[in-house]
């Protein structure tokens, strides 16, 4: 598999040597090998890193302990794989309202939440599934300006 991914993503960037490139990383491949795919990855050109393993997560607890089990292995990879390179992270599948924040904090540029909406059979609890991951996101931001800005008093 490891192969077959820098062969694809070598053609597609030869075929289309402008466009923005994102390749996901399987979260069948050991974190260290996902890892060094990231590396080489970026080496070949890829302009985003996609994590994945939510899907692959079966929690055994429920409510926000689930939710934090669920998206362990994308936290875990997102985690390692953007300190690993310069190129942005995205961290998806399996997030949530409660692990997006926990992503960004991980290392991930950005969060992607297909998983979470595309469960829903409703429009409406789609929109507001996106609504409360946002406002997560954006209070988790606040906290961080907050923390920062008692630290630089504190000094």
């Amino acid at each position: 598999m490891f192969l077959q991914i820098l062969k694809l993503t070598k053609e597609t960037r030869r075929n289309y040597p402008s466009i923005t490139l994102s390749v996901t990383v399987p979260h069948t491949l050991s974190l260290p090998d996902q890892v060094k795919l990231a590396e080489m990855l970026e080496k070949e050109g890829v302009d985003v890193i996609q994590t994945e393993g939510g899907k692959c997560s079966t929690p055994s607890k429920s409510g926000v302990l689930g939710l934090i089990e669920k998206a362990t292995p994308t936290l875990a990879a997102a985690y390692s794989i953007s300190r690993a390179v310069k190129i942005p992270v995205m961290c998806s599948s399996g997030l949530s309202a409660v692990t997006a924040p926990m992503a960004i904090t991980a290392g991930a540029a950005g969060v992607g939440v297909g998983s979470a909406v595309n469960k829903l059979n409703d429009v409406i609890a789609m929109v507001a599934e996106v609504r409360s991951i946002a406002e997560s996101l954006k209070m988790a931001a606040a906290d961080q300006q907050i923390t920062h800005a008692d630290r630089s008093f504190m000094m």
